[in-house]
């Protein structure tokens, strides 16, 4: 067991969340028992990953989703309720990082997509939120549209919605997990042949196609399980506590 506050101050040093202009808070969202033995990480701070906490016996619950976003109702009412009652009444501790996550040059969300996908990295093109955000790399080789799109599904695990910008050889890409779809004109701006996130809105279509880049929405869920999970095995080797990954969206 090691103290709470000593976990949290690891994950702060480490992640720097102060450097980000983000749209909920980073760090400890909800206090539970004092000392943590079993941290439990996902994506998101759904009923289902806090009722595998419970199961489990988890002292804290690790995820890049939590709560408190911007703009949402203040009132504890309904889903909310729920969630937080589970926390309080199990007295589980929630920690979540959300930009500083997908940022970090190792264990962030983009580091380790660009792992998984055998992406070399060329450096990062930051913005207003904080840095290391959109990354810029090449991938292991020259490809067309559809086969990044087959190398995209093959390596997820799901099959991307895709929107071809040219006709071109992919030897550029441009990336940013989640919900970045708006950044595609960065992207262009960057000189990259493709742009991958999460999400597509009816607007990206359109400025894929009028850029002439080409889009990628592999999955908000899908390209954002392995920055957590990695930050979750980062604090069991530091610290010592043990570490359980769950992915709610694929159990298997």
């Amino acid at each position: 067991m090691v103290a709470r506050d000593r976990v949290v101050d690891a994950c702060t040093r480490l992640l720097a969340p102060e450097r980000f202009k983000d749209y909920t808070e980073n760090g400890l969202q909800v206090a539970g028992r004092e000392s943590v033995g079993r941290v439990l990480s996902g994506v998101t701070a759904c009923q289902a990953l806090l009722d595998e906490a419970v199961a489990w016996q988890a002292d804290l619950v690790l995820v890049h989703h939590g709560y408190f976003w911007k703009n949402e109702p203040v009132a504890v009412t309904g889903m909310k309720r729920r969630r937080l009652a589970t926390l309080l009444t199990h007295d589980i501790n929630l920690l979540a990082y959300h930009l500083p996550l997908d940022a970090h040059s190792e264990l962030g969300n983009n580091a380790q997509l660009a792992e998984r996908l055998g992406f070399r990295v060329d450096g990062c093109a930051d913005g207003e939120l904080g840095e290391g955000l959109l990354w810029l790399g090449e991938p292991p080789q020259a490809l067309d549209t559809r086969a990044m799109s087959t190398h995209l599904a093959s390596r997820l695990g799901r099959e991307p919605m895709t929107v071809p910008g040219h006709e071109r050889a992919i030897r550029r890409v441009a990336w940013c997990t989640g919900g970045a779809q708006d950044m595609i004109a960065r992207a262009c701006e960057a000189g990259a042949d493709a742009f991958i996130s999460g999400e597509i809105s009816e607007r990206t279509t359109h400025m894929a196609r009028e850029m002439g880049i080409s889009y990628f929405a592999a999955g908000h869920h899908a390209t954002e399980r392995y920055g957590v999970q990695a930050l979750g095995e980062w604090l069991a080797a530091e610290l010592g506590v043990e570490h359980r990954f769950v992915d709610i969206d694929n159990p298997a």
